[in-house]
């Protein structure tokens, strides 16, 4: 029985801000129980939901030598679906309305006591991990710490690091003189071949040097990110690295994002019967949004945080255009004022093509994967990007840019070998995103059969987490 246990910072549903906790939460419980025992450590927030709170249990306690003072770190667990999540709790720390907050030094000294605790309380639990899974800076000391503590206790010789980056523009920098004091590290630590870049002190660099593997979230962007114009300044460091370095893509829990059975939709359906019911979606949607109702019309949805990285320059750049085309488009989120303005601006232009709901709504997410006939996402980096493997599920034709996850997930579309399961466009360039869009316009009006058994090859796709499972199953036994 091989044990593993993640470390990371957030997971579904005890606490979540993005896609890291999806991938926390959901990973887990998809391995093979026969061969893995997984188990996963998270700090215990105090902005956590009480419904969560009230299930943990006490497990025990000690004190921890940290930032030149006595710490307490409690250990409480709870099991869910099989899987044991284990909490590492400290009021000091973990007190606050947010997981995070805008404080860089703060939240150094926060996570990089995470890491320690996380490591000192193994024997205290009882699990000796055969792999520690780290995920992205928050975590990246851990392997740091491992490495210090083998010369100190042979329970820890031998325990095998995995760190996965979800994102590698967030790195956890500060100067090296004030983590050093922090972390009690010694001088050693602190040099060009390991924490220290550009003179300063680098969590996740650390976290990359010293694991054994490291991987991130598509194949894609695990080569994007050896150049500089992702690699975020340790693209050279990426490239030394490459015969450790991996991608797996994420994948979605395959019952929650599922039209068949989706409680919002006002019609559900399958890949058998979508051509009928599907569009009944459509209409419901065009009523309650106050758009033009025609079952015939294309509909284009976005559901993104609207920021330069989900590419929305280039939307912004051809919108005026876009609306002379005969489509609607539904858009859903928030993020840059000058995106939501624009969008409400466009939305009071054209008040029968454009809905605007700059908010964020789970129920009205699954309203639009479920309706629309197309999803718009032409980001200018994705590590993995989980909105196409949502609207490929719900048979809603992606169309993309060429970058990182949405590169590996989406097939463009071939006319002649009849092959693909959306759009996509290789340049990060507004009038080349249009002509795909405009081309995604033409098979949809003039080739309805083609597009109807894209349709089909997007609802048979399979990224649900047992294939994700697999990969980093065959991962762990590698090392």
């Amino acid at each position: 029985m091989k044990r593993i246990l993640f470390v990371a910072s957030e997971s579904v549903p005890f606490i979540k801000t993005g896609g890291l906790a999806d991938v926390v939460g959901s990973l887990p419980k998809n391995f093979d129980r026969e061969e893995f025992d997984v188990r996963v450590m998270l700090p215990k927030f105090a902005c956590m939901r009480d419904e969560w709170k009230e299930k943990l249990v006490y497990k025990t306690h000690f004190y921890m030598d940290y930032n030149w003072q006595n710490r307490y770190v409690g250990i409480l667990e709870t099991e869910l679906d099989g899987v044991t999540f284990y909490f590492i709790d400290n009021e000091y720390y973990f007190n606050g309305p947010k997981p995070y907050t805008d404080d860089g030094l703060w939240d150094i000294e926060r996570f990089a006591f995470f890491s320690k605790a996380a490591l000192s309380a193994l024997p205290s639990i009882g699990f000796r991990p055969d792999v520690i899974h780290c995920h992205d800076w928050q975590t990246g000391l851990v392997p740091v710490y491992l490495d210090n503590f083998r010369f100190a206790e042979e329970f820890y010789r031998g325990i095998k690091t995995v760190m996965t980056i979800h994102n590698l523009k967030f790195q956890g920098v500060w100067s090296t003189k004030k983590v050093q004091e922090i972390t009690g590290l010694p001088q050693y630590y602190f040099a060009p071949d390991k924490l220290e870049a550009y003179k300063d002190a680098n969590l996740l660099k650390g976290g990359i040097v010293y694991a054994d593997r490291v991987t991130t979230v598509s194949k894609t962007y695990a080569e994007e990110i050896k150049h500089p114009f992702y690699g975020e300044r340790l693209d050279g460091l990426m490239n030394a690295r490459s015969n450790c370095l991996s991608g797996i893509v994420n994948g979605i829990d395959y019952d929650e994002y599922n039209p068949a059975t989706d409680i919002w939709l006002a019609a559900n359906y399958d890949i058998s019967n979508f051509r009928k019911e599907k569009v009944k979606n459509k209409v419901e949607l065009q009523k309650e949004l106050g758009l033009e109702v025609d079952p015939k019309m294309m509909m284009i949805g976005v559901v993104s945080r609207l920021t330069d990285q989900k590419g929305f320059d280039l939307i912004a750049y051809v919108m005026d255009e876009l609306c002379q085309d005969c489509i609607q488009l539904v858009v859903l989120g928030t993020g840059d004022e000058k995106y939501e303005n624009m969008f409400r601006h466009f939305a009071w232009k054209y008040r029968n093509k454009v809905s605007a709901n700059i908010f964020y709504s789970d129920p009205m997410s699954k309203k639009i994967y479920g309706s629309c006939d197309a999803f718009l996402m032409p980001s200018l980096f994705e590590p993995c990007g989980l909105s196409q493997l949502m609207s490929l599920r719900f048979g809603t034709l992606p169309i993309v840019r060429e970058t990182g996850g949405l590169k590996d997930t989406v097939e463009p579309y071939n006319e002649y070998e009849k092959t693909g399961t959306g759009f996509s466009f290789a340049n990060y360039n507004a009038h080349e995103m249009l002509a795909t869009v405009r081309y995604a316009e033409q098979i949809y009006y003039d080739k309805k059969r083609d597009w109807n058994k894209m349709v089909e090859r997007a609802m048979s796709a399979d990224f649900s987490w047992k294939t994700s499972a697999k990969q980093y199953e065959d991962l762990y036994r590698s090392i």
